[in-house]
């Protein structure tokens, strides 16, 4: 059996959304690079969409770049020449710094500050992007109301909630015959009944169904009963201007989040290493996440977007924030840093890249093997 067929429809479009969210950061990412590169006169080879094997292809009579469409709808890349692996970084360096090569459109030919502020560009899109992925996104869905909502979001394992048959996406009704159609009155009855037989009516699939549960303690509270069920957070729509504010105030918090979380890992690396998630374990969130609503997945994707551009600056070669930091020398040592060296030193970090996100892959697949949730 086809491995793709063991994979629920459902999960399978979650997936390809996730993809298809990731694809975008990434892709106006290298977009930066790409403005910034020809508005400075920087010739670009190919400007790719996806990766792997090219399926279709336009080449631009007048600039000479090639547009393509790659097999794997994942990411993408911005080729520069200079830039273009088709020789080595130390060749590049040596056969085109300082030369008139790079009035022709070669990248290392560029002044510093040319390439600096190419190289600063990805990362400047993906800060400015999550802005704008917050600000649409509550103008379109609004802002998380104060009080819980009745739709179940998240059904936790082996709970009196799943027993019953409660999944994420259902909506609770009633409660002894009982009906609710406020969150806080619902949970408030459920935490009054621990250790009592419920008759919980629910609504799954436009289906009234009504089933028996006995709340069980509550995690840190062992006097109030819970089900095992975490209460989507309905959305308020607000004006223009609310939006504005609201978008600003919630990029602080990722902002501070994310610099909080890569400060907590240099400082305190053995504590916190272990709460590290790659592609996979992020992109087991997304799926968890989109069963709460557009209003959430979109705050994802804004958080996402900054933490791809903050991770791009960090100073560790391969990275853009590496290369930043190499051309920033350049300008206080008032010439080039050695070619073989600097080439040398990007190679090395290339492969530590590679090695931390193999790591992380493995902490993620035994993350799911041990059938830890998406969002602990």
């Amino acid at each position: 059996m086809h491995l793709l067929a063991l994979i629920p429809i459902a999960t399978f479009g979650k997936i390809l959304t996730f993809l298809i969210m990731l694809s975008i950061l990434v892709v106006l990412h290298e977009l930066g690079h790409f403005v910034i590169a020809r508005r400075n006169g920087v010739r670009v080879n190919e400007f790719a969409l996806g990766m792997g094997p090219k399926i279709f292809g336009y080449t631009s009579p007048r600039s000479g770049t090639l547009y393509s469409f790659r097999a794997l709808p994942i990411g993408g890349y911005c080729a520069m020449l200079g830039e273009d692996g088709t020789r080595t970084q130390a060749e590049q360096q040596r056969e085109f710094r300082g030369s008139q090569a790079g009035k022709d459109g070669d990248f290392q030919g560029k002044p510093p500050l040319a390439r600096l502020a190419i190289v600063l560009a990805g990362p400047i899109v993906n800060f400015l992007l999550a802005y704008v992925i917050l600000f649409v996104g509550i103008l379109a869905f609004g802002v998380a109301s104060s009080q819980p909502g009745t739709s179940v979001a998240q059904v936790e394992g082996g709970s009196p909630a799943e027993r019953a048959g409660i999944v994420a996406g259902d909506r609770i009704a009633s409660i002894d015959g009982v009906p609710f159609s406020e969150g806080t009155a619902l949970v408030k009855k459920l935490h009054a009944s621990l250790g009592k037989t419920l008759r919980i009516g629910f609504v799954h699939d436009g289906t009234t169904i009504v089933r028996t549960a006995v709340p069980a303690p509550c995690p840190g509270n062992a006097r109030e009963g819970c089900i095992g069920i975490m209460p989507s957070v309905p959305y308020e729509r607000v004006g223009l201007k609310a939006a504005f504010v609201d978008a600003g105030y919630t990029y602080g918090l990722i902002a501070a989040q994310s610099v909080g979380s890569i400060e907590k890992l240099v400082t305190h690396f053995t504590k916190y290493a272990g709460q590290v998630s790659g592609p996979i374990g992020i992109g087991r969130a997304a799926i968890a996440i989109q069963d709460l609503g557009w209003g959430p997945y979109f705050a994802l994707a804004a958080t996402i977007s900054f933490a791809l551009g903050l991770f791009n600056l960090l100073p560790i070669p391969a990275l853009d924030g590496g290369r930043a930091a190499f051309i920033i020398a350049e300008l206080l040592r008032g010439k080039p840093v050695d070619p073989e060296r600097e080439a040398m030193v990007h190679f090395a970090g290339f492969a530590v890249v590679l090695a931390l996100f193999a790591v992380i892959a493995v902490h993620d697949i035994g993350n799911i093997i041990a059938g830890k949730g998406a969002l602990n």
